[in-house]
């Protein structure tokens, strides 16, 4: 029996986190993970409400472009104002607007024919919303983990992420067959709306008050700064604009093409996108235990696989050995986005996070549309199998030239004090009591 009495001094309060995963990380993974389970299935049901509003393939491509375009023009206005306002506000803000537009988008929806105009318009303040979100989210992340477990912090987020996208897309594909369209934007919506809650719950005491600065072009012209120094970090960001492009168009274009010619439609390739994304679910459970100690150079070397999906629809292999490859191409890309984040969060000061952030995601979906544009083109000049071996050298081709980059080849990851003195503020608030 105890002995203990209330007047007693009380033992600390142990909790229940690891000491990598503070209350902010487990925020910030808690409402990924629900966005990224609304967002994935919304995706599906977005072009399913334009097909059931009898449009035509052409009128799904301009949904998706209205996305797209405003995501480009507005990702560094994103990310300066996200580096002079505090993160939190801005993210809560944009998933207010994914909320409404996706609301009004499903109310349309279920009550009557919605007009190609009004979807666009959702559409496109949807990628607004996003251009803003996106920076601010980085930044807040990766402002929020500290130390030697950074790494691991990153993995276990965008294990989450990953598999809410898997889990998001399934669901939303048999929620659009169930119940229509409509009604997966609706939760979409509600998504958002939990997933704001929860942000506005975060905390931002960790990070020091902004200088004031000279405006926000200024602020525009010091995240260039910041981001063209560093040859590592603008040579890797073109390297993934090139190859994102490609891949991109092999994913949305030749991929459909090659399962319906060769592959038995449309359930092979689904099934073969799913393995993809189970390979990045295994790959980030993987980056929980591994800690490569060149970060960019383990990272970069498994970019080379990112080319095996593009040669095996050009050959074309069986849907198993497809299945495989896409896998294995999950994994190794999830091993260089570990990798990319810890880097990005042990080189980068803290007030400049969401700024070059920015420029990553700029870089990131700048060529993606034209490069979706040209592959119809390109089919017809080159012949498929052409083209999709032209998607394969050029992922093999910027990876090597990356590589040149002495920098990508010698960054080594540090302790956790040299990461602290390289970002001040990187500490969460909270770091203590979840060390405790």
């Amino acid at each position: 029996m105890s002995t203990r009495t209330g007047t007693g001094p009380r033992p600390p309060h142990r909790t229940r986190r690891p000491a990598w995963a503070g209350r902010n990380h487990s925020l910030l993974t808690a409402s990924a993970f629900i966005t990224s389970l609304g967002s994935h299935g919304a995706l599906i049901a977005a072009a399913f409400a334009v097909l059931e509003a009898g449009g035509e393939g052409g009128d799904v491509g301009l949904v998706a472009a209205a996305r797209t375009l405003p995501l480009v023009v507005f990702l560094l206005i994103g990310g300066a104002v996200a580096d002079r306002l505090p993160r939190h506000r801005v993210m809560v803000a944009a998933n207010a607007l994914n909320c409404v537009s996706q609301g009004v988008f499903g109310v349309l929806v279920l009550t009557g024919q919605p007009q190609l105009w009004q979807m666009m318009l959702l559409t496109a303040l949807g990628g607004t919303g996003q251009a803003f979100f996106s920076p601010a989210a980085e930044g807040m992340l990766l402002s929020s983990v500290q130390g030697e477990q950074a790494s691991r912090a990153f993995a276990v987020f965008r294990m989450a992420m990953q598999g809410a996208a898997v889990g998001g897309a399934a669901l939303g594909g048999a929620m659009v067959a169930a119940v229509g369209p409509g009604w997966v934007l609706a939760a979409d919506a509600v998504a958002f709306a939990a997933a704001g809650a929860l942000r506005s719950f975060l905390d931002v005491s960790h990070i020091g008050p902004r200088q004031p600065g000279g405006g926000l072009l200024s602020d525009l012209r010091e995240g260039w700064r910041e981001f063209a120094g560093r040859p590592w970090l603008w040579g890797i960001v073109v390297q993934f604009s090139l190859a994102n492009a490609v891949v991109g168009a092999a994913d949305a274009v030749y991929g459909p093409l090659v399962a319906r010619d060769h592959l038995g439609g449309a359930g092979p390739w689904g099934l073969a996108l799913g393995f993809f994304g189970a390979g990045t679910v295994a790959g980030a459970l993987l980056m929980t235990r591994w800690k490569p100690r060149r970060l960019l150079l383990a990272g970069t070397l498994c970019v080379f696989p990112l080319a095996l999906p593009s040669a095996a629809l050009a050959v074309p292999v069986s849907v198993e050995l497809l299945c495989a490859t896409m896998f294995l191409t999950g994994v190794t890309v999830e091993v260089f986005g570990v990798s990319w984040m810890t880097a990005l969060h042990q080189e980068i000061p803290e007030e400049k996070l969401s700024r070059v952030s920015a420029y990553d995601w700029f870089g990131s979906v700048a060529l993606l549309p034209l490069a979706t544009a040209l592959a119809g083109p390109a089919e017809t000049a080159f012949g498929r199998d052409s083209a999709l071996w032209g998607c394969s050298a050029l992922i093999v081709l910027v990876t090597a030239l990356v590589l040149t980059v002495p920098e990508v080849r010698r960054l080594r990851r540090r302790g956790g004090k040299e990461i602290a003195s390289t970002v001040p503020s990187a500490a969460p608030a909270d770091a203590g009591r979840a060390a405790g």
